[in-house]
């Protein structure tokens, strides 16, 4: 990354195995070898990106933008990018358009009283309407319920609201069903990432098949327990988000709350968590910490970085060095969708 504390060989040598599908052991990793720097891939379309109106089933009009690849190649997956208390989809961009430069449609919505989605119950002379939200706009935005059809809620917000276009535009591009859905949200955005998460876990299954469970990955950026008076419990509360969901947590130096959650998911998941401050070791190894397994075989995956930033600024990080953006939190992303698909087929 952009930090000299992130150059170390270990962690560089870990995120080329994100990208190699993490399908290598990381015993050379461990013993401080150095894996051969992975190899940026060539931009899959130009990185252009088109604007959105979406409506809410409480008449927000949510402004959002749609990162596409082109229209022959095959996405590694959909993602809906959720940014931070105070930010908008322009502090996340570097990653969306990284993200789609890897091979992924991407929807990354400016959410209620952010950037260009203006709440007309909010005063509207208020430039930041972020600074005026109350945990009920919060849980809108992560609303997702009422009724058995999912294509006929009665409630859903910001998010649901970018997964239902998303679903359509998908089917309209010719993109394959079976594409993996992951979303990814930092600080405020992995909280309602989160909770949207379990909500979409919920939705009861019809003699047609399964209409929830669509989420094949979670990424969670610098999570905090609780904001606003807004929390992160239901989510964790949730069966789906608990045990079953792939979820990677990225944290800064200083992101405390994100090593909390992570302690609290992986006792849910006592031999499937992995965590880069602890690799694992052989029998015999030394580390009584040590993770339970290679990062490989891991449902829950922890990578704490030695950058002092968190939130937006940590998701949208880039190294000016070529060769050291292996470890950029894209790159690790993009190796955690293709190690979560193998899970989810």
């Amino acid at each position: 990354m952009l930090h000299a504390p992130l150059q170390t060989v270990w962690f560089r040598s870990l995120a080329a195995l994100f990208i190699a599908v993490l399908l290598a052991p990381l015993a050379e990793q461990a013993h401080g070898q150095p894996a051969a720097p992975a190899t940026p891939a060539a931009p899959a379309t130009p990185a252009t990106a088109e604007k959105l109106a979406l409506q809410t089933s409480d008449g927000v009009t949510v402004a959002a933008w749609y990162y596409p690849i082109p229209k022959d190649a095959r996405p590694i997956g959909a993602v809906i990018l959720v940014h931070d208390l105070g930010g908008s989809h322009r502090t996340v961009e570097p990653l969306a358009k990284a993200l789609q430069a890897a091979g992924c449609v991407v929807v990354a919505p400016d959410v209620r009283g952010h950037g260009e989605s203006r709440v007309a119950t909010l005063p509207d002379g208020q430039d930041d309407q972020s600074k005026l939200l109350k945990k009920p706009d919060f849980d809108q935005i992560a609303a997702s319920r009422g009724g058995r059809m999912r294509d006929q809620p009665g409630v859903y917000g910001d998010i649901e609201s970018a997964r239902n276009w998303l679903k359509k535009q998908m089917a309209v591009a010719g993109i394959p069903k079976d594409t993996p859905l992951f979303v990814v949200g930092s600080g405020l955005g992995a909280m309602l990432a989160a909770n949207w998460t379990a909500a979409d876990a919920m939705w009861p299954d019809l003699v047609s098949g399964p209409q929830g469970r669509e989420v094949a990955g979670l990424v969670m950026i610098s999570p905090s327990f609780a904001t606003k008076g807004y929390s992160l419990a239901p989510a964790l509360a949730n069966e789906f988000v608990r045990r079953a969901v792939p979820v990677l947590l990225i944290a800064g130096a200083t992101d405390r709350d994100a090593i909390k959650v992570f302690d609290q998911i992986k006792r849910q998941r006592p031999r499937e968590w992995f965590d880069n401050r602890h690799p694992h070791q052989p029998a015999g190894g030394k580390d009584k910490d040590a993770s339970p397994c290679e990062v490989a075989e891991a449902s829950l995956v922890m990578l704490v970085s030695q950058a002092d930033r968190s939130g937006d600024a940590l998701a949208s990080l880039r190294s000016a060095d070529a060769r050291a953006r292996a470890g950029d939190p894209s790159a690790l992303i993009t190796g955690f969708m293709r190690l979560a698909a193998t899970k989810n087929p």
